[in-house]
């Protein structure tokens, strides 16, 4: 007996899928549905209903169609591709009673395929008398965001079912013509039928070389040679995910202004350039807030303004030092500082900097912390990935959990950037900011150098990479 109460077939266009479900229809109790969930039409072109659900039902109320496969006589199923109707989606990928099935084909031939069927007109072949030919034009641009759709939509379905302890049977395009791997695909959904061969009424539609159906063949090679197929190129990231932190954003006391403070960064400047803009005190200004009330203070306020604000990662990571590390004042990380000095080995005082302490311990013990950075952020010690030396981008991205900054400012460029702010919101005048915004600049331009600057990119790659941060002194 199976143990699921109904299948998908995970696929995308000109993979196979009509020759898979083919073979799936041709096995006593399994009946797969086409592309039952498709925008366009329900399950095939020119159907009207499926399951005795109408488009417009299944349209008004995806569940509902989803219910009725469900309870189906025999096992049922549909196709499934990344531009179906997502409504259903999370849904199938969290419910275990639903067989997942996966189909992928080498992207250069699924995008070429496209496009002549798109040409053709002809997107089934049942006779090869009636087959339509015809070569096409290679577009880099389109080729790399259908891979990008591609990959974006396989590696949520991959997440999916990782994070769900959930299995899929995954078929290649090549596999489709094994009857093994077909009678395979059977026992995994449970299913006793078995196939003595595969169906004949679909015929393979482009069987010509690739260089015979690309008129720019040569510009395809070229463009397919420089992708990074095995993204030999992409900056590792291991760091954890962080939350939106909602309860440290800070709302000016009038304005609709709302500040999202990146730890590490110049948020005593801005809180009270914040202040002054309402001409109030630091104490009028509304923090901790929780998701609920957030979102209460944005429906109040139309046209409300949200920032945040970059710092390069030279001065921050030299800011989360000398604040967390190096000091031993109330809020300082004094059991980290313990064990960076027993463990890294970092030079630092027992107690809080005298004048034994020279610049060059200073220098000495902050590249000690930028190693210390470099082995935290890529999982590799003990200690928590604190939001103070996060990067910058992890930071963000944990905002875009609950909402995105409207501007994203940066330091060196704070004044401007504040004044285009302050415009917005309807404010024709506003103070000014306090310098220096950054307290240890006059520290860290004593010991800055190409080693500091070098170690420093080599932990924040991304960063630097993503917001174009250039070197600290350029």
């Amino acid at each position: 007996m199976t143990e699921f109460d109904y299948f998908v077939v995970f696929a995308e266009m000109r993979t196979g899928s009509n020759f898979l479900e083919s073979n799936i229809n041709a096995m006593e109790g399994l009946t797969c549905h086409g592309e039952a969930f498709n925008p366009a039409f329900i399950s095939y072109p020119n159907r009207e209903e499926t399951l005795g659900v109408t488009r417009a039902e299944r349209d008004a109320d995806p569940q509902r169609l989803l219910g009725r496969i469900k309870v189906a006589e025999g096992l049922n199923g549909f196709r499934f591709f990344n531009d179906h109707d997502p409504r259903v989606l999370d849904e199938i990928l969290a419910d275990p009673r639903c067989a997942k099935i996966v189909l992928t084909r080498n992207p250069a031939e699924t995008y070429v395929s496209r496009k002549i069927a798109e040409a053709t007109g002809q997107w089934k072949l049942t006779n090869v008398k009636h087959a339509r030919a015809s070569d096409v034009v290679f577009d880099t641009a389109e080729f790399e965001a259908h891979v990008a759709a591609l990959q974006a939509f396989q590696v949520h379905l991959l997440g999916s079912l990782q994070k769900t302890g959930q299995a899929a049977f995954y078929l290649a395009y090549e596999d489709l013509q094994d009857v093994d791997v077909m009678n395979g695909l059977a026992a995994f959904l449970g299913s006793p039928a078995r196939l003595d061969a595969l169906d004949q009424s679909l015929k393979k539609q482009n069987p010509a070389p690739m260089s015979e159906k690309v008129r720019n063949f040569d510009r395809m090679e070229s463009a397919l040679a420089r992708l990074d197929r095995f993204n030999l190129n992409r900056t590792p990231n291991f760091e954890p995910r962080r939350g939106p932190v909602v309860p440290g954003h800070v709302a000016a006391a009038q304005s609709p202004l709302l500040f999202m403070p990146v730890r590490g960064g110049p948020k005593e400047a801005v809180l009270d350039w914040l202040a002054g803009l309402d001409d109030a005190g630091r104490e009028a200004l509304r923090s901790d807030f929780t998701q609920k009330t957030l979102r209460k203070w944005k429906r109040d306020r139309p046209g409300h303004r949200s920032f945040t604000v970059l710092r390069h990662p030279v001065a921050r990571a030299h800011a989360a030092f000398c604040e967390k590390i190096l000091s031993t004042a109330p809020g300082s990380y004094t059991e980290i500082r313990k064990v960076l000095r027993q463990q890294f080995k970092l030079d630092l005082p027992e107690g809080a900097p005298d004048a034994a302490y020279t610049r060059q311990r200073h220098r000495a013990a902050f590249l000690g912390f930028a190693g210390f950075l470099k082995a935290n952020l890529a999982g590799q010690t003990a200690i928590r990935v604190d939001p103070y030396w996060a990067s910058q981008t992890a930071v963000l991205q944990g905002f875009a959990g609950f909402t995105l900054p409207d501007m994203i400012l940066r330091e060196d460029r704070l004044e401007e950037g504040l004044a285009v702010l302050a415009a917005q919101v309807g404010q024709s005048t506003m103070p000014t900011v306090a310098t220096p915004t950054d307290p240890h600049a006059t520290r860290l331009s004593e010991i800055y150098d190409p080693e500091i600057e070098s170690a420093v990119r080599d932990v924040y790659a991304r960063d630097y990479m993503g917001f174009g941060f250039g070197d600290y002194a350029a």
